[in-house]
């Protein structure tokens, strides 16, 4: 038996061994081949990655110089000492000179007038006479200019003849700004230009350059060492624009003015070089392993054993950690969180679930990729493992979503600090495919044993406390209350009720007339979806419609509304019919075929059919809206703009989109008995539906005044409570007879139906 088995280990040994050896020399061979030829280009990749961190590292030092400047820029009481008429450059030392030396190591600060002139210089901190800043606005005159342009482009018209300028509400600055490299005193320097405003809104008769705020930073040595450990390269210096080439690696700079200053210049690493002078000791050291292969497979029982038991704990690694960000995966939580409750005790502290989600990330996946996505992940992931204490377990639980538990916490207010930091650092934008990305966070937290003892309770407190901060706007926090669970059992009982509803036929539909001008005659009907449950008793659209929206209902309750109008309907065939379209319905593929299938069904001719729609119909796919707007007017049924003069873009999709119809949203009508200017408004927007050639409707008209000014316009129709509410269909005939039976119905007509 021992001859058979040492023949057989010899026969294992050679069919392991010849073929290892084969293939072994043979890689060696190709591998010198290999590396001589790849080894140049090795160390250009390298260095062409070099200069894209150091770009990247430079974009953002001018970045944050100009996130320096904006608390001294963008503030009230810095755009009034900097006007002609009130310069006070005491003040300006004082809270900026002074300020952005001591705080941020600007090392010259220089603010230049709305006419052009320097108005205020400072050199580290002291104040020096304007006229020697003189040289550098040259230099950089271009930032000034572009600077100023911008700010004066920000400045919107408005209807009564004034100008507004609105700050942006996103972005790594709130400022207006330009930034570049600019030679200063011999030296090469950042130099970031912004222009000094107001904090909010700003309403002007005439748009003004605004003064600039110009600060430098000169590349000194400290600098340019935080730039090198920035970037990842050594031996990082500058040099000057006339110097001799040379073999470091470069990154050239050019002035605002588009002349060359200068360089950054560096050591660059060659990895190349660095294979090819080792692969001597790596030939040598393969033929050192061909010669240790047989005495492996001599061993290889033993060896198999321990590869066996890496294996299973891989395994269970494998089983208890993601595998995209190495972060523990939901079972590993779960297991930990249960064993944190059974040993927990008031000495211990509190226990802090916490849920986390990335916001809006399926709109990276779905603009930059999934590749993206998943390097958005491992980011997010690596920031949130740095904050972590050591006790605490942070795990992915789901595509982006985090669960962190965070247990011996002495207060709420402990864990609060905790959730502030992650925040803050999320506030950092991520580098990802080449672009700078905001990723905020929406956060939801519960406590033991403050909101219970059971995991399964807190994880889902935890998970409703982050519903709550989303629909609070997203990029916050919020712990768990208990008015949070009743909001959300109210949610889920409605929407329980209204698939009810839906299903038991228990919604009904009400008409309200839209009148001629004078309010005698009706022209048509709006279709208004009401409810009134048996329990709860009337619910609001503006309630339930949401819900629709939320739990994938809209598409069918808008079907429901089209179809009862029609057949309602049916018996006024002189009226036209006006119905409300959400978002979500327009663009349902099946939109044009649910249509079509419903007038057929109820026989009822297009051209008596409105659909009124609002302008968020059109923030997505232009193309495809626009497609099924023309197959909507195509079989000859009209469209409306609802709500119109509301949205930030009105008169964009008045150009772009062929509408019937525009209905003038009822905040302007209501205006009419307190806006000194909203007759004027109103007026202008009547006269461009008129010009466009759009029926135009205003809605909403409760009183008498508004009424009799209504009728003064080229306004086509009337729709409001004081000509009549919403009627049952089997009352509009006899509000259309009541209408028609008043001489002055603008006068007469009741509020009541």
């Amino acid at each position: 038996m021992a001859i058979n088995r040492t023949d057989n280990g010899a026969r294992l040994a050679n069919a392991i061994l010849f073929p290892v050896v084969g293939l072994v020399l043979l890689a060696i061979a190709f591998s010198v081949a290999l590396i001589a030829y790849t080894s140049q280009s090795a160390d250009h990749a390298a260095m062409d990655s070099e200069r894209r961190l150091l770009r990247g590292s430079t974009d953002l030092q001018l970045a944050l110089l100009a996130k320096e400047q904006e608390g001294a820029a963008v503030w009230d009481l810095a755009d009034y000492y900097t006007r002609p008429s009130s310069v006070n450059t005491q003040w300006l030392d004082a809270n900026l000179g002074h300020w952005l030396y001591a705080n941020h190591g600007h090392d010259q600060t220089v603010i230049v007038g709305e006419t052009g002139e320097a108005i205020y210089n400072a050199v580290k901190g002291q104040q020096i006479s304007p006229r020697e800043s003189q040289a550098l606005i040259s230099g950089i005159w271009p930032l000034i200019a572009r600077t100023r342009a911008k700010f004066i482009n920000k400045f919107k018209p408005l209807p009564s003849g004034l100008f507004v300028i609105e700050r942006p509400l996103n972005g790594f600055t709130r400022s207006i700004h330009e930034t570049g490299f600019a030679l200063h005193e011999g030296d090469l320097a950042f130099v970031s230009v912004t222009a000094i405003s107001p904090e909010l809104k700003q309403f002007v008769a005439n748009r003004r350059p605004p003064a600039v705020l110009v600060s430098v930073k000169k590349l000194e040595d400290t600098r340019l060492s935080a730039l090198a450990a920035r970037s990842g390269v050594s031996d990082l210096r500058t040099r000057p624009a006339s110097a001799k080439a040379e073999a470091a690696a470069t990154f050239d700079l050019t002035s605002p003015l588009g002349a060359p200053i200068g360089s950054l210049a560096w050591t660059a690493n060659k990895p190349g070089s660095r294979i090819l002078s080792g692969v001597s000791p790596v030939l040598f050291l393969l033929a050192a392993l061909i010669a240790g292969l047989t005495g492996v497979v001599l061993f290889y029982t033993r060896h198999n054993t321990r590869r066996l038991a890496e294996s299973e704990a891989r395994a269970q690694h494998a089983a208890l950690h993601d595998s995209l960000t190495g972060l523990s995966n939901r079972d590993f939580f779960a297991d930990r969180f249960r064993r944190e409750l059974a040993n927990w005790d008031a000495r211990k502290g509190l226990i802090g679930v916490i849920y986390i989600d990335l916001d809006h990330f399926k709109d990276i996946n779905d603009t930059l990729g999934h590749a993206a996505g998943d390097e958005v992940i491992r980011e997010a992931a690596r920031r949130l493992r740095v904050l972590v204490p050591d006790d605490a377990t942070l795990a992915r639980i789901s595509g982006d979503e985090f669960a962190l538990l965070l247990p011996g916490y002495a207060s709420r207010a402990s864990i609060e600090h905790m959730l502030r930091r992650i925040q803050d650092r999320f506030a950092i934008p991520m580098y990802v495919s080449g672009t700078h990305l905001h990723v905020s966070l929406s956060v939801g937290a519960a406590i033991a044993p403050e909101d219970s003892l059971s995991m399964g309770e807190l994880l889902r407190k935890a998970d409703i406390a982050l519903y709550s901060a989303k629909r609070g706007g997203r990029g916050r926090w919020a712990f768990f209350d208990i008015s949070m669970e009743e909001h959300v059992r109210t949610r889920e009982n409605l929407a329980h009720a209204l698939r009810d509803a839906i299903g038991k036929d228990l919604l009904h539909v009400v008409y309200q007339p839209q009148t001629t001008i004078d309010g005698a005659t009706v022209l048509s009907v709006e279709a208004l979806l009401r409810w009134t449950d048996p329990e709860m008793g009337p619910v609001s659209p503006s309630i339930f419609v949401p819900i629709a929206e939320e739990i994938g209902l809209i598409n069918e309750l808008g079907l429901y509304v089209l179809r009862k109008a029609c057949e309602d309907a049916a018996a006024w065939p002189h009226l036209g019919l006006a119905v409300n379209v959400s978002p979500s319905q327009f663009r349902h593929p099946r939109f044009i075929d649910d249509l079509r299938e419903t007038l057929e069904a109820c026989n009822f001719e297009p051209s008596r059919l409105e659909i009124e729609v609002t302008e968020t119909v059109f923030a997505d796919n232009d193309c495809n809206i626009l497609s099924t707007l023309k197959q909507v007017q195509e079989m000859g049924v009209r469209v409306a703009l609802d709500d119109f003069g509301i949205g930030y873009s009105s008169l964009s999709y008045l150009r772009r989109f062929p509408f019937d119809t525009l209905k003038i949203d009822r905040s302007f009508i209501a205006d009419l008995d307190v806006a000194p200017h909203a007759h004027s408004i109103l007026s202008t927007i009547i006269d461009l539906g008129d010009a466009l050639g759009m029926k135009v409707v205003a809605e909403g008209i409760e009183t008498r005044q508004q009424a009799s000014i209504l009728q003064r316009t080229n306004c086509d129709r009337l729709q409001g409570f004081y000509l009549s509410r919403p009627v049952a269909p089997d009352n509009v005939p006899a509000t259309e007879a009541r209408l028609a039976a008043d001489r002055e119905p603008a006068a007469a007509i009741s509020l009541s139906a």
